[in-house]
């Protein structure tokens, strides 16, 4: 189970959002070992493609080299799907090489307040994908 404040929850919604229709991508970090995602570090779309995301290689190493020094990992990989349901396609499953994370997707497919969008959570390790229920709280 992946269980995440509101405040989190919220800011990766707004980014779906914002980045809307091009897909948006994320990491939220935590304490290493601790499981408890903390810290949101929104992330640029490098494909900038409604259909496809990829993290800039020069961010990526940036990023690993900061949560290193601060003794965290990368607990949440979120990205947003835009014209889909937030289930994740045959390329996430081929980019999913954290088996520690939850990989979050939100789906901004309905982007008009009419509908439901989607945030799902899902374990993804070798190849094999297990949705996980998502449990928000104001506070750990």
């Amino acid at each position: 189970m992946l269980t995440i404040t509101q405040a989190l929850y919220d800011q990766i919604v707004a980014h779906a959002r914002e980045d809307h229709p091009d897909e948006a991508c994320g990491v939220v970090a935590g304490p290493v070992g601790a499981g408890r995602p903390e810290r949101f570090i929104p992330m640029l779309n490098a494909a900038r493609s409604p259909t496809f995301y990829e993290f800039d290689s020069q961010d990526l190493l940036k990023l690993y080299r900061e949560m290193d020094d601060n003794d965290e990992e990368p607990v949440v990989i979120y990205h947003s799907h835009t014209a889909t349901e937030a289930y994740p396609s045959r390329t996430d499953v081929t980019y999913a090489n954290e088996p520690g994370a939850h990989y979050v997707l939100v789906s901004t497919a309905d982007t008009d307040d009419a509908g439901e969008f989607q945030f799902r959570s899902f374990r993804i390790l070798e190849g094999e994908i297990t949705e996980e229920e998502v449990k928000v709280v104001e506070a750990y």
